[in-house]
């Protein structure tokens, strides 16, 4: 008999009633430390008190109106991410699924209204994670992800992650965007090198292209920049932006140039709740925290801090572990076991992983973690890797 919660998931056998900070309480009373933050949702971890207040006072105020109308909330969120990014404008979204959506048809819509409507294919690559809507499984490509919910929908080119050879060949008279993901994060914490997004940028400038990045997930002070592009010193023309940005709220968006954007006028898109009144407030709260360059110097210190202690965890349990890899506090361990058994040894000690594709388990710290947290992190580690030694 099919459960009333359909059983789209591989639910682990936990219940978490309440958190705080960088800790979850399950049912039972055991406290996790939360090295997945919903992955990579709970960029300021759990409960936040500039959150809390935020969504409290909205609440109290105004829930939803729509967007027939002006959202004072919307707009001050909407400046305060064009005052930080590359992007003209944005579109308030409620996930990453949605943002890929909008992706996909500004990217058609530009070149349709410049007259080139058989520029309709994007390239994508393989590893990559779009969201679960038609076009983020078609633009993914994974069997994984496509088997059984064909016809796909068309106008996508999958290529191998890193085939630079590949990439230039097929670019074409039909071609209009490269959408790709600064850092994988389902495929593995698969780090784009910062001469490689140069490259994309300069490849796109060349065939007059747009150029689409995926900073679902590690966008929003994840790498610990901004957004993760920020590294390579050049910048999109269309971002997809969710996760971190409401910080466990739901709220997604796309940023893109005035002239990306050029083709998206009046009736050419909406969503019911994107942007609404209680997601904005909170995302306000996030921005005015994870837009300050102390916070951002901050990440990157414990970053590295968390980066060194996990290079002597894998040292000291070389039959468990490969290597770490992954930029800021999105870190991903190459595991030599089933990352599954490395992520369920965590449970058994309290802590939380996520895993991933290419043998890894992702570690998605909420952004706050303090420095003691992070050793604690590392010591539940290495007793959840000797307990696979000793099996």
């Amino acid at each position: 008999m099919i459960s009333s919660v359909l059983p789209t998931y591989n639910r682990a056998p936990l219940s978490f009633v309440s958190g705080a900070g960088s800790w979850l309480t399950e049912a039972d009373g055991r406290r996790f430390l939360d090295l997945g933050a919903g992955i990579a949702v709970n960029a300021l971890g759990h409960a936040h008190p500039a959150l809390v207040a935020a969504l409290t006072d909205q609440a109290n105020t105004l829930w939803h109106t729509s967007n027939l109308y002006q959202i004072p909330q919307q707009q001050a969120l909407a400046d305060k991410l064009v005052d930080h990014s590359f992007a003209d404008t944005v579109f308030f979204t409620n996930s990453g699924t949605e943002s890929c959506e909008l992706a996909v048809k500004m990217a058609r819509k530009y070149f349709y209204d410049k007259g080139q409507p058989e520029r309709v294919e994007i390239i994508t690559f393989d590893g990559s994670f779009h969201g679960r809507s038609s076009a983020g499984i078609a633009a993914a490509g994974s069997e994984k992800m496509t088997k059984g919910f064909g016809p796909l929908l068309p106008g996508f080119v999958h290529l191998g992650f890193g085939d630079h050879g590949a990439l230039t060949a097929a670019i074409n008279d039909k071609t209009c965007a490269i959408l790709i993901e600064p850092v994988q994060g389902e495929g593995g914490i698969r780090p784009v090198p910062d001469q490689c997004l140069k490259g994309l940028r300069d490849l796109c400038d060349e065939h007059g292209i747009l150029l689409i990045f995926d900073e679902v997930q590690c966008g929003v002070g994840r790498t610990g920049k901004l957004f993760a592009h920020e590294w390579a010193g050049i910048a999109p023309d269309i971002m997809m932006v969710a996760k971190g940005i409401g910080g466990g709220f739901p709220l997604g968006c796309v940023l893109a140039t005035e002239n990306a954007a050029s083709g998206m006028t009046a009736g050419t898109h909406g969503s019911t709740y994107g942007g609404n009144p209680l997601g904005c407030a909170v995302g306000n709260a996030v921005m005015e925290i994870v837009s300050d360059p102390d916070f951002l110097a901050e990440v990157n210190r414990k970053a590295s801090l968390m980066r060194q202690k996990l290079e002597g965890l894998i040292a000291s349990h070389p039959n468990v572990f490969d290597s770490v890899r992954g930029s800021g506090l999105m870190l991903g361990i190459k595991c030599k076991v089933a990352p599954g058994d490395v992520v369920n040894a965590g449970y058994a000690q309290d802590v939380i992983t996520v895993p991933a594709a290419d043998n890894v388990i992702r570690l998605l710290p909420p952004l706050i973690i303090s420095d003691e947290e992070i050793a604690e992190a590392v010591t539940r580690l290495d007793k959840a890797a000797a307990s696979l030694d000793a099996s």
